[in-house]
């Protein structure tokens, strides 16, 4: 069995980590995670053919050379290997959760970050125990502060993703109804998420708020936490901002103390007012000036499905379908409601891992989109499709179902809503919009 200590010496001469043999960077240490339906430990051979320096290996059966590093457990030595290589970072690292917003928020503290210093933020959706991880072993010597995305779906997975991060500052975004399966209901999404203040309580970290969320403040003075950074509506916080115009883009006023500033941000949708004044809120108490503040957040330019405008050849398309829960969905159909466009489309997919509130929470959903007034409402999913008989909308069972009526009925000039949990996959519907 390979010792730790000389595990971490290979890291050193090879810092490029693979999980994944299709794509293997010449001289990187391929880890044999297994996944649900295969082990990778019988790819090992496969990796070091297609450039890898090692493999790690948990299964003596693949040991075919010197190369491969016998290990106990696999994703134990990766998350073993990022605890060791966290304790040589002398840095800033800024953890951050909550259950929307955590992307979009993660995206725009880098950007803004990235005015002044050298930025490692986590990459795509990587929040996972595997996805943090393997994050922390992307921080270069040359890296000047981080900004490391946690996500979960049942308590204490935040507590062991602060051991593996090891954040000095953070911020939770919200909480809201998703994971309730996972988490067992609200309270249990308010407990797993209030770990992150736990530890950062523990660690003397620092803790930035919003204020305007009476939920954080709760659950902030549950932790008892004594390093508080607040940031919200009210001329008493750090950094306080006003929304000034949501449509489409948004554009806010924002005060430090002392001067007032105004800023557009690339998003569509009021809900991420709060998330670009937490970027500009860390960006303050990290020293950047207004304009590079500013600058940082017109400079984003979203590419992830996330409150995302796109114009395509017949409409323009709100892309928010990389996932959704009742708090998100809500928050994105009030936003459709807002602006202003002649004609509307809403097309929403069914919310995954609600438990016993599934059925009540999509009936919630449904009503509302059915208020919306909306030219035309699309749901879809068994969940949705359950619903036909009670509210107003077009109903069907899948996407492909909707993609036929939309290439039958297609839409033309219109602002179009787009969102749904991510196994809907409704980015099928794209082309047909």
């Amino acid at each position: 069995m390979s010792h730790p200590d000389s595990l971490y010496q290979h890291f050193l001469n090879h810092p490029i980590i693979s999980t994944d043999t299709r794509n293997i960077a010449e001289g990187a240490i391929f880890f044999a995670l297994k996944g649900d339906n295969f082990d990778a430990n019988a790819f090992a051979e496969k990796a070091l053919a297609s450039g890898a320096a090692y493999a790690v290996i948990d299964n003596p059966e693949y040991q075919i050379s010197d190369r491969c590093i016998l290990v106990p457990d696999v994703l134990t030595a990766l998350q073993d290997l990022a605890r060791q290589h966290r304790t040589r970072l002398n840095i800033p690292v800024i953890g951050l959760t909550g259950t929307n917003g955590k992307t979009t928020t993660k995206e725009l503290i880098s950007a803004v970050l990235a005015e002044k210093y050298k930025t490692f933020a986590t990459r795509g959706n990587l929040n996972n125990h595997i996805g943090v991880p393997l994050s922390v072993l992307s921080i270069t010597a040359e890296t000047e502060i981080a900004v490391i995305e946690m996500g979960a779906n049942h308590q204490k997975e935040i507590e062991f993703l602060c051991g593996i991060a090891r954040p000095t500052h953070g911020l939770i975004t919200n909480v809201g109804m998703a994971h309730l399966e996972g988490f067992g209901g609200f309270e249990g999404v308010k407990k797993g998420k209030a770990e992150l203040y736990a530890y950062l309580k523990q660690q003397h970290g620092f803790v930035f708020i919003h204020r305007d969320n009476p939920y954080l403040l709760e659950m902030s003075a549950a932790a008892n936490l004594d390093k508080v950074i607040y940031y919200g509506t009210e001329a008493t916080d750090a950094i306080y901002g006003k929304l000034l115009k949501a449509d489409p883009l948004i554009e806010l006023s924002w005060s430090d103390q002392q001067n007032s500033y105004e800023a557009t941000v690339n998003l569509t949708g009021s809900y991420n007012f709060e998330n670009a004044l937490a970027a500009i809120c860390m960006g303050h108490f990290f020293g950047l000036r207004a304009e590079q503040v500013n600058k940082g957040l017109s400079a984003y330019q979203p590419k992830n499905n996330r409150s995302q405008l796109t114009k395509t050849e017949n409409n323009t398309v709100i892309c928010d379908f990389y996932n959704a829960n009742p708090s998100s969905m809500s928050a994105a159909l009030k936003n459709i409601a807002a602006l202003s466009a002649p004609h509307k489309t809403v097309i929403i997919g069914d919310m995954f891992e609600l438990g016993a509130e599934a059925a009540t929470q999509h009936d919630r959903i449904a009503a509302e989109a059915a208020g919306l007034n909306a030219d035309l409402l699309i749901l879809i999913g068994k969940y949705f499709y359950a619903l036909k008989d009670k509210h107003t909308g077009r109903y069907f069972h899948t996407p492909a179902e909707a993609e036929a009526f939309l290439k039958e009925n297609p839409l033309k000039d219109s602002l179009v809503l787009l969102k749904g949990s991510r196994g809907m996959a409704l980015e099928k519907l794209l082309p047909v919009l």
